[in-house]
């Protein structure tokens, strides 16, 4: 998840109109943020099993609820509604998935840019996870008045942040660790064991930089 760090001569500038006309077109899926657009990099193995693990649990909890999960090619805007002024203001991100709870909210009658989710999750990479922790979760913020739950997966150890929303805006974070614990998403009403999370993931012992082996990641 998140934007990819790419070659300065892999960016190119766009405003929002021009960006969401390349995007309906392309075949590769592109991040935009503030006039930027970013080629969005390919995932590893330990990413694909854990988002697969992560659809499959949500899919069976939310049956006959009034929520759903929708996977990573679903676009969310966070930032102001593009103006017919050729702005550049804003993000277009591809969130790995996406909870979005009542009937979907569109930006145009494209109907492939949510604005009401209520769940974000993200499963983190080296390249990505400042970005996902920083300004992409500011704008979540900011932007998103729908969003309850943001759920930060890491690769290489079982470990998630879950960050939610209080009272006045404010957001509290609880890290969850160890195959053992659960999470409680009240905002959709699920709970997910972090062993059903990491099912059929190999955890590899340390290198000797001290780095978990397998964290180097591409997404």
């Amino acid at each position: 998840m998140g934007l990819p760090q790419p070659k300065p001569e892999a960016s190119m500038r766009a405003t929002v109109e021009e960006y969401l006309a390349m995007e309906r077109a392309a075949e590769e899926r592109h991040e935009y943020i503030d006039g930027e657009v970013y080629e969005m990099a390919g995932e590893s193995g330990v990413h694909a099993d854990i988002c697969t693990n992560l659809l499959g649990i949500l899919y069976t909890q939310l049956r006959g609820k009034p929520c759903r999960a929708r996977a990573k090619d679903t676009k969310i805007r966070s930032g102001p509604r593009p103006q017919p002024m050729q702005t550049t203001k804003g993000m277009f991100s591809y969130p790995d998935i996406a909870v979005i709870c009542g009937d979907p909210e569109y930006l145009d009658d494209y109907r492939d840019v949510v604005l009401n989710p209520t769940l974000i999750i993200g499963v983190l990479s080296p390249s990505t996870e400042a970005f996902d922790r920083g300004d992409k979760f500011h704008r979540y913020r900011m932007w998103l008045p729908t969003l309850q739950e943001y759920l930060l997966i890491a690769q290489h150890r079982p470990m998630v942040d879950h960050y939610r929303r209080a009272d006045q805006g404010n957001w509290l974070l609880q890290p969850v660790e160890g195959l053992e614990a659960e999470l409680h998403l009240a905002s959709i009403d699920c709970r997910i064991s972090m062993a059903d999370i990491y099912d059929r993931i190999v955890f590899l012992p340390a290198d000797e930089t001290g780095m978990q082996a397998g964290s180097a990641l591409q997404e």
